[in-house]
């Protein structure tokens, strides 16, 4: 009996390993106004006077209106960064060095204020901060030994769902890859609708692309549950609403918000699939921003979600957005190799969207007959 019992034990310890235990972001404010408080979220975790807050903002805040709404004490420091080009590992690699030569001890933290470009280098940094070597090693999964600074993130822009994602995605020597780390989560968000009302149309709409494919590719994949389902179905809904619905502007910024925070906790217990595989090597290779990547991609995907794409075009005509035509058509044999290899590199991807044989059902010489539409 006792053997019975311990063969019962080992199979019931099996099943739970198999269930993923990740990281949610443990505090976040929400309304319009929120960034107001952020002196008060900010100064319990204050560790002394020479224990800075690093505070990375996108470059088109760069103004004196803005800098007077941070609560900048001691020697806290703003550094702006340009989020014309998708985040480096160089680029992270940078800051983190400048950062440690400033000052005499760690910041007591790092406040990413932007999209998803500036989400991702601020959690980047953070966890680099806490971490030896060089940001390009901890590309991947799980690579992460040790927590980095405290992180907060300010999303000023909707629809990547970087603030509440586990991943800091980053362009490195080799390949475009996330540090995939249950460190990587912000620990404190800041959703405040006020900040999206300066983003540029098209902008909006090719990040609130972003936030569609996620769920598209969440709801249709094989890593689907009940997790992931509830929130992808939220998100997709209030993706519906946002672009095909007639909502106020201000209705509009809070339903996207929301979208992105939803769209972006489906992911975290599922997976994205080929529009994303097939953006990474697009980014790589032509440095193509992410949320036009996925789009450019998703526009000649009729085969792998044929209603999504359907709507997807919908929406395009609704809001009057022309994509680019042929940025692949002049591209070299080695360049579109180089972008296939990235795609097909990411493995959980392909196996989310088409099951555990992915490799039987693509192959490079679709991939690039894909890329040439582009």
């Amino acid at each position: 009996m006792k053997i019975k019992e311990d063969i019962v034990d080992k199979e019931i310890i099996s099943a739970v390993t198999d269930y993923r235990n990740f990281p949610m972001v443990p505090r976040v404010i929400y309304g319009r106004g929120s960034l107001g408080q952020l002196g008060d979220i900010l100064l319990p975790k204050r560790r002394s006077t020479d224990a800075p807050f690093i505070f990375l903002v996108d470059d088109f805040f760069e103004s004196d209106t803005f800098l007077r709404s941070l609560p900048l004490l001691f020697s806290d420091q703003v550094i702006y960064i340009s989020a014309n080009e998708e985040p480096k590992t160089s680029q992270v690699d940078a800051l983190v060095n400048n950062i440690r030569e400033s000052f005499d001890e760690l910041p007591s933290g790092i406040v990413g204020i932007g999209g998803g470009t500036l989400l991702d280098i601020s959690k980047a940094v953070a966890v680099m901060l806490g971490n030896r070597g060089r940001s390009e090693q901890y590309q991947g999964w799980d690579l992460v030994q040790r927590p980095g600074v405290y992180h907060v993130g300010i999303p000023t822009i909707s629809g990547t769902g970087a603030e509440v994602s586990r991943t800091a995605v980053l362009l490195g020597p080799n390949k475009k890859l996330g540090i995939n780390s249950d460190h990587t989560t912000f620990d404190q968000v800041v959703l405040d609708p006020d900040l999206l009302k300066t983003v540029p149309k098209e902008q909006w709409f090719y990040t609130g692309m972003d936030c569609f494919i996620h769920c598209v590719e969440s709801l249709n994949g094989t890593y689907l549950n009940a997790f992931s389902q509830s929130y992808g179905e939220k998100s997709y809904e209030l993706c519906k609403e946002v672009f095909l619905g007639d909502f106020s502007p201000k209705d509009s910024e809070e339903k996207l918000m929301m979208a992105s925070w939803h769209g972006g906790m489906s992911i975290a217990y599922s997976q994205v699939g080929v529009a994303h595989a097939m953006s990474y090597g697009l980014s790589y290779v032509l440095g193509t921003k992410h949320g036009i990547g996925n789009c450019l991609v998703f526009q000649h995907l009729d085969a792998f979600y044929p209603e999504d794409v359907r709507l997807f075009k919908k929406m395009l005509q609704k809001h009057k957005i022309t994509l680019p035509k042929n940025i692949c058509s002049q591209l070299s044999k080695g360049a579109m190799q180089k972008m296939i290899a990235i795609a097909l590199s990411m493995e959980p991807l392909w196996e989310n969207a088409l099951g555990k044989d992915w490799k039987s059902k693509i192959s490079a010489e679709r991939l690039e007959s894909i890329y040439q539409k582009i």
